[in-house]
């Protein structure tokens, strides 16, 4: 779960340093936009060939090589001198998460028997909801602790000795995977998929500071047609016995199917909630980056307590507590909005971390199956392509979420800059993701129905002849 917080860490800490970055490097506004949608675009893009390498060359060997690519990018973000330097290493950074990350799922899908991976899955839901956070605590306490002088620098040196560790270990206690396939990569898949999430990640990330030009909506129309192709020269690629990047018949499992789109609902609400609250914090009440973090222990604390108890929960009385726990977010983003609406500017921080309390508890006992139910009827060969899959879809949600609620949040906040504009601008959002999380209670309430009877109905899997795990 190490390569997956890595990957969360430092796509939050750096919003924290964007301050320092503009400062200290002379960073103009478009060198920041590719500093912080650069990383999270290479990696969304990369995120199935990746998998799919891992389904090929072994889960261990890319693993390993992800994260030792990881670290190495980050020493060089710590030592760039100009903005385009930092880009550089950012898109490099993008490439080695997307190399590491699906490695993680699928081995735990390989590894675990059916009846034993929600409870090994539970702890990817618990780290991506907690990496985040801490990546805007620790942002802070480095910001303000400027260790050996070295300012923004140290949140990306703080990588090098995790990741040289990381790597010892993982060469050490991770099984070696191998495949009696020749591995055979589908090119024309790869630039498919790549081609297609480019042309609609690029408008979601950049559109709204570049102000929605036309090609921006070129590009998102483009995207469709792209990705049908794709999808039916993976069909072709499947039909005729290759291997193709895409493994369609994942979607045949309906569990699989509404498990993503439970996926992303979540992912369209926590990070555009997160955003928005972080902008109000910040630029709204003048608080500082580490006060601001603060801001958002009660959500982590909130969910480390009840994600630790949500497990044995689900496995006591069933999947229907993720639909208790989607409640209680649901109230909680219901808490922002109208508390903001009652109160304003005035009393906005106790009625935030009351909020922030309510959501951390209700993601507690979501998290824990988050990916693991729609990866549950998941067969082992098929587990790197399918969490590279997952992943890019989350991503996608993620960038979505953010380029919508975050278009909605400007454009009412228009032109004000004093606290009740912003009080304004986070409120109207807040009733946005009010009803994405209301959408996520509806599928998490059909997905656990549905798991339900598919664990009911599915016969113990037979030992998989394509991927055999080596202790």
């Amino acid at each position: 779960m190490s390569a997956f917080f890595m990957y969360g860490f430092d796509a939050q800490v750096v919003n924290v340093a964007l301050p320092s970055l503009r400062h200290d490097l002379h960073a103009g506004e478009a060198a920041l936009e590719l500093i912080v949608g650069g990383y999270v675009f290479v990696y969304a893009t990369g995120l199935v060939t990746g998998g799919r390498l891992g389904d090929l060359i072994g889960y261990r060997k890319m693993f390993l090589g992800g994260m030792t690519a990881f670290t190495l990018a980050s020493a060089l973000c710590a030592v760039s001198q100009t903005p385009s330097q930092l880009v550089v290493s950012r898109l490099l950074q993008g490439f080695a998460a997307a190399a590491m990350v699906p490695q993680m799922l699928a081995l735990v899908t390989v590894i675990f028997p059916p009846a034993e991976r929600p409870r090994a899955l539970s702890w990817y839901g618990v780290t991506a909801g907690l990496a985040g956070i801490f990546g805007q605590i620790c942002g802070g306490l480095l910001l303000v602790a400027d260790v050996a002088g070295l300012g923004w620098r140290n949140i990306f040196l703080v990588n090098v000795p995790v990741g040289a560790i990381l790597v010892t270990l993982g060469r050490q206690l991770l099984p070696r995977t191998a495949t009696d396939k020749r591995p055979r990569l589908d090119l024309v898949g790869v630039a498919g998929v790549s081609g297609s999430l480019g042309l609609a990640l690029v408008p979601l990330i950049f559109g709204r500071s570049l102000g929605w030009p036309a090609w921006i909506w070129i590009f998102l129309v483009a995207a469709v047609p792209t990705l049908v192709l794709t999808v039916r020269w993976e069909h072709r690629i499947s039909r005729t016995g290759g291997q193709p990047l895409l493994d369609v018949t994942l979607f045949r499992s309906r569990v699989f199917n509404i498990g993503m789109a439970m996926n992303a609902a979540f992912m369209l609400f926590f990070m555009s909630i997160s955003f928005v609250l972080s902008l109000f914090v910040q630029d709204g009440l003048g608080l500082s980056p580490l006060r601001a973090g603060l801001c958002f222990v009660p959500l982590a604390v909130g969910a480390m307590v009840t994600s630790l108890v949500g497990r044995r929960l689900i496995a006591s009385y069933g999947l229907w507590i993720m639909t208790l726990g989607a409640a209680v977010t649901t109230v909680s983003v219901l808490v922002v909005a109208a508390g903001l609406h009652v109160v304003g500017d005035g009393n906005a921080v106790p009625v935030l971390l009351v909020a922030l309390t309510l959501m951390g508890l209700g993601n507690g006992l979501i998290l824990p199956s988050l990916v693991g139910v729609p990866l549950s009827t998941v067969e082992p060969a098929q587990a790197g392509v399918a969490s590279g899959m997952l992943s890019t879809f989350q991503q996608f949600a993620s960038v979505t979420g953010l380029a919508c609620v975050g278009t909605l949040f400007f454009a009412t906040l228009g032109g004000g800059t004093d606290r009740g504009a912003y009080a304004h601008a986070a409120e109207v959002s807040a009733w946005a993701a009010f009803g994405i999380t209301f959408l996520m209670t509806l599928l998490i309430h059909v997905i656990t129905r549905a798991v339900a009877r598919a664990t009911a109905q599915r016969p113990e899997p037979a030992p998989d002849k394509d991927a055999a795990v080596e202790a």
